[in-house]
């Protein structure tokens, strides 16, 4: 590093921080080369539907549901499993999970009108700030919707309604992970559900029946194993009265997919922290990985506490609200180039409205060339048609070449793109389901 004359340093500082795990190259290539072996069958969509194109895969959900609850029926046997709808929002995608064996939990009255036109017997109402007219909505349908009331006064709402319509309806009620920061908008303080429980007998046209907590995303079940210790403390304390009135307690998502974690250079501790301090990613063409647990070894500890913490304090059903982890494979983008303005710069037809948000700048995921092959790594910045330099798909590609014309695909969007998607700019894709 050069010194001026004055002694000081021309150069930046970045203060340590904790290096993520580089890919490993092997994992990468089998990944990729997994698709290219589908190419052909990729390509004919693109010829028969356009681009841009979304492309859902059937067979790669029903696989996933079933590989989901069988990780968990391995170690429970009174337990019951819930789409979480938002993590992608397409009806065919509810349906076949349906006919899986799930239900639905549903975050909205948009969402809940959904799941009743697919004609859905069994739904969960979650998410706080559920107007009038969605309390309603869950009324009218109180024979095949549990409602997890968000807060007391959603309590007291949702009682005057159901006796205005003359209801009766079954209840949860979400419990707060974290009362500190932005998580503390969910639920009720966990330790005043004897309070809640309390005030829902006081309710005639209510009956509580169960318990819900969700601990968002989570790479390992770090989060879930201490607060379902927690929540079992909770639980010991209760009147015999109250606990008699659980009937289920949902652990809610938050599952990643077994791919981990994948992250461009700016996605990492020290690529935010050069970005915070003004200085440009490196954009070296290193790929980062945040490993996860497979979700046999998630099911294992989960169960393992829940055994240890609450069954012995309780007897009720288990459910579980998969979402990302179910879906997040079985949906893929395809995108064609339409303008290559320099060697290492393409334009393609689609832009990042197909997904709802930037999430390329700092997440990774293979762009791959179907119409010219290869396994094979190339620097180019690949970027959409919308009218926003954060318009980005990635700045590398797999394959010989790339040119106008050339079909590109970028696989596994299946969780928190599509149900984001917005009509900014250009049209929205389609979808093709094979």
């Amino acid at each position: 590093m050069s010194l001026p004359e004055n002694g000081s340093s021309t150069c930046t500082r970045i203060p340590p921080v904790a290096e993520a795990p580089l890919m490993d190259e092997a994992l990468l290539r089998d990944f990729v080369q997994g698709f290219f072996a589908r190419g052909q069958e990729y390509l004919s969509l693109a010829s028969e539907y356009g681009s841009p194109l979304y492309v859902l895969e059937s067979e790669v959900l029903r696989r996933k549901s079933a590989q989901f609850q069988a990780a968990f029926r391995a170690h429970l046997s009174e337990v019951g499993f819930y789409y979480a709808v938002k993590s992608n929002n397409h009806p065919e995608v509810a349906r076949i999970l349906m006919q899986s064996g799930t239900g639905l939990d549903v975050s909205s009255g948009l969402e809940l009108a959904m799941a009743v036109s697919l004609g859905a017997e069994d739904i969960v109402f979650s998410g706080p700030g559920k107007t009038e007219g969605e309390l309603c909505d869950a009324v009218a349908q109180a024979e095949r919707v549990v409602v997890l009331v968000d807060s007391f006064g959603e309590l007291a709402r949702l009682e005057e309604i159901a006796a205005q319509h003359h209801k009766n309806v079954r209840i949860g009620v979400r419990l707060t992970t974290n009362p500190q920061g932005l998580w503390r908008k969910f639920g009720i303080l966990p330790e005043k559900l004897l309070e809640f429980q309390e005030q829902a007998e006081r309710c005639p046209h209510l009956r509580f029946t169960g318990i819900q907590f969700h601990t968002s995303w989570n790479l390992t079940p770090a989060a879930q194993l201490e607060f379902i210790s927690k929540l079992g403390a909770i639980l010991a304390r209760l009147p015999s009265s109250a606990r008699r009135q659980i009937e289920f307690i949902d652990i809610g998502g938050g599952y990643w997919p077994p791919q981990g974690e994948w992250l461009q250079e700016s996605g990492t501790e020290a690529g935010k922290l050069r970005l915070a301090m003004g200085l440009a990613p490196e954009n070296n063409g290193n790929h980062y990985r945040l490993p996860t647990v497979s979700i046999e070894a998630f099911a294992e500890a989960v169960c393992r506490a829940i055994k240890e913490h609450i069954l012995r304090v309780i007897s009720c059903r288990i459910c579980f609200e998969p979402g990302r982890w179910l879906c997040n494979d079985a949906m893929h983008l395809l995108l064609q180039v339409v303008d290559r303005k320099g060697d290492d710069l393409v334009i393609t037809d689609g832009g990042t409205n197909s997904i709802g948000w930037e999430r390329f700048e700092t997440d990774y995921f293979p762009v791959l060339n179907l119409s010219r092959p290869a396994m094979e790594e190339k620097p180019c910045h690949v970027l959409g048609s919308l009218c926003t330099p954060h318009d980005v798909w990635g700045y590398n590609y797999w394959g010989e070449d790339i040119q106008p014309g050339d079909v590109l695909m970028i696989p596994t969007q299946g969780a928190y793109t599509y149900s984001l998607r917005q009509n900014f700019i250009k049209p929205l894709p389609e979808v093709a389901i094979i």
